[in-house]
């Protein structure tokens, strides 16, 4: 079983390294056209990301932006990490950050997406997330190309539901 998890591991992150490729360092803060979301305060994320991400940094840019207070970490092992969280191998991106209240949050989901969550989250909920690396979500910016993708709610036992869809630009 060590095996199996060590080279699903390896996979995940080989996976990772080709989709870093468009993760950039020089990167441009979204300039997003939705609502500003209130500002969320007293609530801190401790992201755990690649140093030299571009899409990681975007992503704690834009939730910054939004009044998330962020401690950044570069573990050696991001896949302990996960593991040590619960994130199902389906649902990770490149960073996972932890509020600290508790919470997780994998990938590049919206901060007005995380607020709401954060407002009424489910009892059983362990966090959101969003799989991959979706162009046009937060962090992700590419010109005008945006992937629809999905903000998945992943629970204490191990399942996951559909939190909210995003088709397009928001």
């Amino acid at each position: 079983m060590k095996f199996v998890f060590k080279v699903v591991s390896w996979l995940f992150a080989a996976s990772l390294l080709v989709s870093l490729s468009a993760c950039s360092e020089s990167h441009e803060p979204s300039k997003s056209t939705a609502p500003e979301a209130p500002k969320t305060t007293g609530l801190t994320l401790d992201v755990y990301k690649s140093p030299t991400c571009g899409c990681c940094e975007g992503w704690v840019e834009h939730v910054e932006a939004a009044g998330f207070e962020t401690l950044l970490h570069h573990p050696s092992d991001l896949g302990a990490i996960k593991q040590q969280y619960g994130i199902d191998s389906s649902y990770q991106s490149c960073h996972t950050a932890v509020s600290n209240n508790g919470y997780v949050f994998e990938g590049h989901i919206p901060a007005d997406i995380m607020q709401r969550f954060l407002a009424n989250p489910p009892a059983d909920a362990i966090g959101l997330a969003v799989p991959g690396m979706p162009m046009g979500s937060p962090g992700m910016e590419m010109g005008d190309r945006y992937d629809d993708y999905v903000v998945m709610l992943m629970r204490k036992d191990g399942s996951a539901e559909v939190y909210q869809q995003i088709k397009g630009k928001r």
